[in-house]
């Protein structure tokens, strides 16, 4: 009988991560649904435009099968400083964000969270695996599977089509 560290990870769905509070989170809740999985930062350039739109999408599909999982990360120019409060704080208050947002992590190097380490894997970037800025976005399929990885500079609203073509799928 294989135990599971030694099972290899298939799918978005093989992952506990932490909440915002620290608890744990298996990502297996999430089976059946359409996942946008975006590294945040709440003092980014790009912080407004992805919050607005990131909200919009999430307005328009949640109950179609969406799911938004923010994954805050001050790897890129210290630019999300504040505890997970202020970050949860932040994003609902300002952004009127309903998503769930984790708990703080890195998405580059040793320390990188596995859940991250997956996402770079299934799908490199232009230079590479490693995640270039805040607001890197990954859509993932009902199974658990990366279909697709977008630039921080892609706009959330501009990925609709893609999103609707995974949810309308069976």
């Amino acid at each position: 009988m294989l135990s599971t560290a030694s099972q290899s990870v298939k799918s978005v769905h093989d992952f506990t991560v932490k909440d915002a509070r620290g608890e744990d989170l298996n990502l297996s809740i999430y089976k059946g649904k359409v996942l946008l999985i975006v590294n945040v930062a709440s003092q980014c350039g790009l912080t407004n435009s992805n919050y607005t739109e990131l909200t919009q999408l999430y307005e328009k599909y949640k109950d179609k099968g969406l799911e938004i999982l923010a994954f805050p990360c001050n790897q890129f120019a210290g630019q999300e400083p504040g505890s997970n409060e202020q970050i949860v704080e932040f994003a609902c208050t300002r952004f009127k964000a309903e998503y769930p947002i984790f708990d703080k992590v890195d998405v580059n190097g040793q320390n990188a969270a596995p859940i991250y380490k997956f996402l770079k894997s299934s799908k490199g970037g232009l230079f590479g695996d490693s995640i270039k800025w805040n607001f890197s976005k990954f859509l993932v399929d009902k199974e658990g599977k990366v279909v697709d990885r977008y630039a921080p500079t892609t706009n959330p609203l501009s990925i609709e089509k893609d999103i609707k073509k995974l949810l309308e799928a069976s």
